[in-house]
C-alpha cells in the first residue's frame, strides 16, 4: 500500500468515525467502515486489494529507471 493510500484511508476513516459518533443512526455503518479503513491503514494491508490483484505500492522504482 502506498503512503498516499494510507493517508487517504486515515483521513476518510476519521471522517466516517466522527460522523458515526456525532450523527448516530445510519452513520453507525459509516463508523464501522471508518474503523475498517483505519485498521487497514495501520496494518498497511488491504484484503480486498489482494483479492482483486490491485497494488498501489511501487514495486522497485530503481528497476524501472534502468529498464
Amino acid at each position: 500500500m502506498a503512503w498516499w493510500d494510507a493517508i487517504l484511508r486515515v483521513i476518510l476513516g476519521s471522517i466516517f468515525i466522527w460522523l458515526g459518533v456525532e450523527k448516530g443512526g445510519a452513520w453507525v455503518i459509516g463508523e464501522i467502515f471508518g474503523f475498517i479503513l483505519m485498521f487497514t491503514a495501520i496494518l498497511n494491508f488491504c484484503p480486498l486489494y489482494k483479492i482483486a490483484g490491485v497494488s498501489t505500492s511501487e514495486e522497485n522504482p530503481q528497476e524501472q529507471q534502468t529498464a
